[in-house]
C-alpha cells in the first residue's frame, strides 16, 4: 500500500477519538482513517506512511454502518465535520464512547501496573453518565465568515470537514438553541447587504472575521460579539483599503498603539460611518424574537494575522459585556472570552460527580489546579474548610475572584500563575487535589510536584482522555491507584466526552 493510492474497507472498531481502524481485502496492513463509525464500508487514499504506519483520509462512505439508523435532521451533514456520530442513535454513541475510554484506561492500567494477576483491573467504571439534553445544548459559538467557493456569496457559520477555508452557513445546527439560528441568520443577511468582505488568510485583507455568540442555559441571557479587523470600510468589489495593505500596516499585530486607534489609518468620518452602521446591526438584533434575552452586543477588533479570536479592543453598542449563568445553585459573571463549560446542564452532572468522588472534605484543605474561571473550586467551596485555585489565565483569575464575591464565598481564593511555578509559591499544603487541566493534559515537569504532596485522594477531571491516558501511569507508579472513573457525556453527537477519576495513595 503506497502513498496516494485509493483503497476501500470496513472499519472494524474505532479509538479515542474519532480514529477508524481498516481493513482492506487482501491486505495485512491496517490503515487508520478519522471521522469513521464501526462497520462502515469506505473509500480513502493514504496520506501518510510512517514506521510501518499507514493514514487514509476518508474519501467517502460506500455503505453505512449498522449503527446508523437515525435521521441526521441536518443539511450540513455530513460536509461539516463536527457531528459525527449524528446518524446514531443516542444510546449507542454512548456506548461507542464507553468502549473506547475503557481500551484507552484499560492499556494505561496495564503501563502502570494496576492490574491483577490474572490480567483484570481492580477498579469502579460506571460508563457513560448522558448529558441531560441531547440537541440544543451548547452555550457557546465561535461563527467564521467566509464563502464556500473563490468569490462566492457571503456564509457564516463553520468550517467544512477537511477544508481550511470553505464555510457552511450554519442557520440550522442542531446542538445549539435555536435563538443561536435565528442571531446568526440575521447578522449574515445584514453583512450581506453592506456589502462587506470576509477576511482572508492568505492576503490579510477584508473586515469580517468571527460572530461569536454565548447563551445561558438556565438564565437564558445572550451575549453577541461581531469581530472584525479594523480595514473599515472594505466592501466587494470596490478595492478599497488597498493602500493600507501596501504600507504593510495591517502585518503589525503587536502595536497596540494602532489597535487603541481603532482602525489602520482611517479616517474619523469612517469611524462615525462604522459606528452608525453596527448600532444598525444591534437594533436588528434587539427587534429579533427570541426566547432568551439579549443583553449585550459588542464590537471586537482584531488584526491578528492568525485564524483566532483575538481581542485587541472591544467596544459595547448594547447592554452589558457580560451575562450570567447558574450551576447547581451558584452564579457565575461570564465575559465574552472567559472559559466556561460549553454544556451548562452537562456540566452540573460533570462537576456533581466530581464532588461526590472527592467524599467529605469538610476540614480539609483543597487545591483546585487548573481552576479556569474556578467553577469548581466554587462548587466545592460550600462542603470544604479552604479551597485554593490556580490559573495560569488572568482574566480567568478575575472572574473567579468576582463570582467568588458574588456567591458570598470567602473559603476560596485564586492564584495567577503556572501550576508549576506557583505550587512553589503556596506556604499551604492541600489535603486532597483537583486537577482539570487544559486539553494537553499535565505539564510533565509539574506532575512530580502534584505527586509528592502525597495526598489520598486525587480528582483528576479530563476533557482529552488520551492525555488522562498518558498522565494516568505515572501516578500508579508513583503509589496511587484508579478507584473510580465515570464519564460524563457533554458533546452528545460528538466524538467528544469528560472524564473524571478518583485517585486514592494509602
Amino acid at each position: 500500500m503506497k502513498k496516494g493510492e485509493i483503497y476501500e474497507g470496513t472499519v472494524e472498531r474505532v479509538s479515542f477519538p474519532n480514529k477508524g481502524h481498516v481493513r482492506v481485502a487482501g491486505e495485512d496492513s491496517e490503515v487508520i482513517v478519522k471521522n469513521t463509525i464501526p462497520g462502515q464500508n469506505v473509500r480513502f487514499r493514504i496520506n501518510k506512511r510512517k514506521a510501518g504506519r499507514l493514514e487514509g483520509q476518508l474519501l467517502c462512505v460506500l455503505l453505512p454502518s449498522p449503527l446508523e439508523t437515525e435521521d441526521p435532521v441536518c443539511g450540513l451533514f455530513p460536509q461539516c465535520g463536527g457531528c459525527t456520530y449524528r446518524t446514531i442513535p443516542y444510546e449507542e454513541q454512548l456506548k461507542l464512547k464507553e468502549g473506547e475510554i475503557r481500551f484507552l484506561i484499560g492499556q494505561a492500567l496495564i503501563d502502570g501496573g494496576q492490574v491483577r494477576s490474572d490480567g483484570s483491573a481492580d477498579y469502579e467504571f460506571e460508563g457513560v453518565k448522558p448529558s441531560p439534553l441531547e440537541k440544543g445544548y451548547r452555550n457557546k459559538m465561535e461563527y467564521a465568515f467566509g464563502d464556500m467557493e473563490k468569490d462566492g456569496e457571503l456564509t457564516l457559520g463553520l468550517h467544512k470537514k477537511n477544508s481550511t477555508y470553505d464555510i457552511l452557513t450554519a442557520d440550522h445546527c442542531q446542538i445549539v438553541h435555536e435563538d443561536f439560528n435565528r442571531i446568526l441568520s440575521c447578522v449574515l443577511k445584514f453583512c450581506r447587504e453592506q456589502n462587506w468582505t470576509y477576511f482572508h488568510k492568505i492576503s490579510h485583507e477584508g473586515y469580517l472575521r468571527h460572530l461569536l455568540v454565548r447563551r445561558a442555559s438556565v438564565t437564558g441571557e445572550i451575549l453577541v460579539d461581531l469581530v472584525t479587523s479594523s480595514q473599515y470600510p472594505h466592501r466587494k468589489d470596490t478595492g478599497e483599503n488597498h493602500d493600507v495593505v501596501k504600507q504593510g500596516l495591517l502585518n503589525v499585530t503587536e502595536d497596540h498603539d494602532v489597535a487603541k486607534q481603532g482602525s489602520l489609518n482611517i479616517n474619523e468620518g469612517n469611524i462615525a460611518e462604522e459606528q452608525e452602521i453596527l448600532e444598525a446591526l444591534c437594533t436588528q438584533l434587539r427587534s429579533l424574537d427570541l426566547e432568551g434575552t439579549l443583553i449585550g452586543v459588542l464590537h471586537t477588533v482584531n488584526d491578528s494575522v492568525a485564524d483566532i479570536i483575538r481581542n485587541d479592543r472591544t467596544d459595547l453598542l448594547y447592554g452589558r459585556d457580560y451575562f450570567y449563568e447558574e450551576l447547581l445553585g451558584l452564579r457565575f459573571r461570564i465575559t465574552p472570552f472567559s472559559f466556561f463549560q460549553t454544556n451548562s446542564r452537562g456540566a452540573e452532572v460533570l462537576y456533581s460527580t466530581a464532588r461526590e468522588f472527592l467524599g467529605d472534605v469538610e476540614n480539609q484543605t483543597v487545591f483546585d489546579l487548573y481552576s479556569g474561571t474556578g467553577t469548581i473550586a466554587q462548587i466545592i467551596a460550600p462542603v470544604a474548610k479552604e479551597v485554593v485555585g490556580v490559573e495560569i489565565v488572568e482574566e480567568a483569575v478575575e472572574a473567579a475572584r468576582e463570582n467568588a464575591r458574588l456567591n458570598r464565598l470567602d473559603n476560596c481564593r485564586f492564584l495567577a500563575g503556572d501550576v508549576l511555578k506557583v505550587l512553589d509559591e503556596i506556604p499551604e499544603k492541600p489535603d486532597s487535589i483537583i486537577l482539570d487541566p487544559p486539553r494537553e493534559g499535565i505539564h510533565p515537569k509539574a506532575l512530580p510536584k502534584i505527586i509528592a504532596y502525597g495526598v489520598s485522594k486525587i480528582i483528576y477531571i479530563s476533557c482529552k482522555p488520551t492525555s488522562l491516558a498518558r498522565d494516568l501511569p505515572v501516578f500508579l507508579t508513583h503509589g496511587y491507584r484508579l478507584e473510580r472513573i465515570a464519564c460524563v457525556d457533554l458533546f452528545p453527537a460528538t466524538v467528544h466526552v469528560e472524564t473524571v477519576c478518583l485517585l486514592t495513595h494509602s
